[in-house]
C-alpha cells in the first residue's frame, strides 16, 4: 500500500492508542493527515506534536454529517474508531454495535460516491475470530460488511486487519499487573501453564502498511 505524497489520510479514532503512531508513519512517507476523534483534548494534543502537518477533526462516526465532512477529499481511510473495551460491551451493547457497525456503515456508504477514495482500511480483533462476547460480535459483523462492500464497490480496496493483544494498549492486563506491582501488591497466576502472545505499538502499525 502507497502513501501518496501530498494527499490527505482520513484517521478515525486518531486519538486512541495507536492513532498517535500511524499518524506519524503517514506523515514519515509524505502524506497529509486528516485525524477525526471526538476526544478534543487528545486531538490538540496531536496537533501540538506534529504542528501543522495534520488537520484535526472533532467528530464521530456514528454522525453522518461528521463522516461526510471528514472524507471530503481524502486518498484512503484509516478506520480505527472503534468502543474496544470486552467489559464495557457486555454492559452496552447498544453503544457498541453503534460505533463498531453503524459507524463502519456510515463511512462505507459514503465512499460509494467518492471516486478519488483509493482504500479503506478497517481494524478489527482476533476476538472476531470464535466470537465469544459482544466486541467480537460487533467486529465481525464490521468484517463481513467490508466484504461485502469489496464486491459492491470494486474501485476502492475495502481492507481489514486484525490485531492481537498489543502492549500496554488501553485496557491491557499488562497496564493492570503494572499497577498492582507499583502499589506493592501481588499477580495473582490462575494457571502457570498459561500463555499470552504480544506485540508492540510499531509492530501493529507495521502490519496495517504490509
Amino acid at each position: 500500500m502507497n502513501i501518496k505524497r501530498n494527499h490527505i489520510y482520513l484517521v478515525t479514532g486518531a486519538s486512541g492508542f495507536l492513532g498517535e503512531s500511524l499518524v506519524g508513519e503517514i506523515l514519515s512517507r509524505g502524506g497529509r493527515v486528516r485525524a477525526m476523534s471526538r476526544n478534543e483534548g487528545k486531538l490538540i494534543e496531536l496537533q501540538q506534536k506534529f504542528n501543522s502537518d495534520i488537520h484535526i477533526v472533532t467528530g464521530d462516526v456514528c454522525n453522518k454529517v461528521d463522516v461526510v465532512q471528514s472524507l471530503s477529499g481524502v486518498m484512503g481511510v484509516f478506520h480505527l474508531a472503534a468502543f474496544k473495551h470486552v467489559g464495557m460491551a457486555e454492559r452496552f451493547p447498544n453503544e457498541c454495535t453503534r460505533t463498531n457497525v453503524t459507524g463502519s456503515l456510515n463511512i462505507l456508504h459514503e465512499t460509494l460516491t467518492r471516486k478519488e477514495i483509493d482504500f479503506v482500511i478497517g481494524i478489527s480483533t482476533d476476538k472476531a475470530a470464535q466470537v465469544s462476547g459482544v466486541y467480537g460480535a460487533t467486529k465481525l459483523l464490521m468484517e463481513r460488511v467490508f466484504s461485502q462492500f469489496e464486491k459492491i464497490n470494486p474501485t476502492i480496496k475495502y481492507r481489514i486487519v486484525r490485531y492481537g493483544n498489543v502492549l500496554y494498549s488501553t485496557g491491557s492486563v499488562l497496564c493492570k499487573w503494572k499497577s498492582l506491582l507499583q502499589k506493592g501488591m501481588s499477580v495473582t497466576i490462575t494457571d502457570p501453564s498459561a500463555t499470552r502472545f504480544f506485540w508492540t505499538r510499531g509492530q501493529a502499525v507495521d502490519l496495517i502498511f504490509q
